[in-house]
């Protein structure tokens, strides 16, 4: 069996976590192997499941389990996975998941392997495409352990329709003994778009001089349907919330289009948003070094430049 972890929020299936299902369903049909969800605490969507194509699905509940801690849902998953011989997890390369896949693999004795973007091969071994030096680079690694467990980069792989009813099953599991971390609260950005799950971002650095001036990044996010980040220095200067910062140090980020307004492009930078498919940059500058990783590039100043992009953008939006 491969068991996919689903993240559930506010009633609806994260993207990331439709991708991963995805994935899991794919190689299900490769290897000739079942693709089963797991849902932890909140289960409202665990229905759907079938769409993304989950054949079933194990919503757990219990002891120390509605709250999210690493320890707690990486106990709920391994037993799940143990009970029902699973030998191949996957998770979504998000903040949850990250915390959750090296506990994982640790508790099922499996190997374990992070930054996946595309389809494993499975000729002659298993072999999985992954992101290293800090997403400037591509490795093919093969994975010879009989258990696996893959977390898989957001945005890299295609969501697509299942006509599958996924059955769901009610497991019941006391995690609460293996809890050592207590969350006091949680403090979440409402009414934006996530960053890690964004298809289109508009980000902007200190080319704009000031706070004041960030209503037309939001602007032009607003009429793109685009989430908006910024640069290190921007976030440290608290001209903008630190969870727009996107870099090495940051947020990483793999939209199919990424705008970037007055940022250099420090190779910190690049770090973060490397993996996007498409890279505009927009620098007063040439010799900027951004400019050598992008994809279109406009030589003029951002005060000029967004004004119009957002009036072109409402006229297309219009017709």
């Amino acid at each position: 069996m491969i068991l996919v972890f689903v993240e559930i929020e506010g009633g609806s299936i994260k993207k990331s976590s439709q991708e991963a299902l995805t994935y899991g369903a794919d190689l299900a049909t490769a290897t000739g192997d079942t693709c089963s969800a797991i849902a932890i605490g909140d289960a409202s969507a665990v229905g759907n499941l079938g769409q993304y194509g989950a054949s079933s699905t194990f919503a757990v509940s219990g002891g120390g389990l509605d709250t999210f801690t690493p320890e707690g849902y990486s106990y709920a998953i391994n037993e799940v996975a143990n009970t029902n011989g699973a030998n191949t997890v996957i998770i979504s390369g998000s903040y949850t998941g990250k915390s959750i896949a090296p506990k994982l693999a640790v508790k099922l004795g499996a190997g374990l392997t992070t930054g996946v973007v595309a389809m494993a091969s499975t000729d002659g071994g298993f072999n999985v495409r992954k992101t290293c030096f800090s997403n400037k680079a591509f490795s093919n690694v093969a994975v010879n352990s009989e258990k696996k467990v893959i977390s898989i980069v957001p945005n890299s792989y295609e969501v697509k329709s299942f006509d599958n009813q996924a059955a769901v099953s009610t497991v019941s599991i006391d995690a609460s003994g293996v809890i050592k971390t207590k969350s006091v609260s949680v403090d979440k950005v409402q009414g934006k778009i996530p960053l890690t799950e964004a298809e289109l971002v508009v980000s902007a650095g200190r080319g704009l001089k000031g706070p004041e001036n960030w209503g037309m990044i939001e602007e032009l996010a607003d009429v793109l349907g685009a989430a908006t980040a910024c640069s290190k220095p921007v976030s440290d200067m608290d001209w903008r919330p630190h969870s727009e910062h996107v870099g090495q140090t940051g947020i990483t980020i793999k939209p199919n289009l990424y705008i970037a307004a007055g940022i250099s492009g420090a190779i910190q930078h690049l770090a973060g948003v490397s993996g996007s498919k498409v890279i505009c940059v927009i620098n007063t500058d040439p010799e900027a070094p951004f400019f050598k990783a992008a994809d279109y590039g406009i030589v003029g100043d951002a005060f000029d430049v967004i004004p119009k992009l957002i009036a072109r953008a409402k006229e297309l939006k219009a017709s």
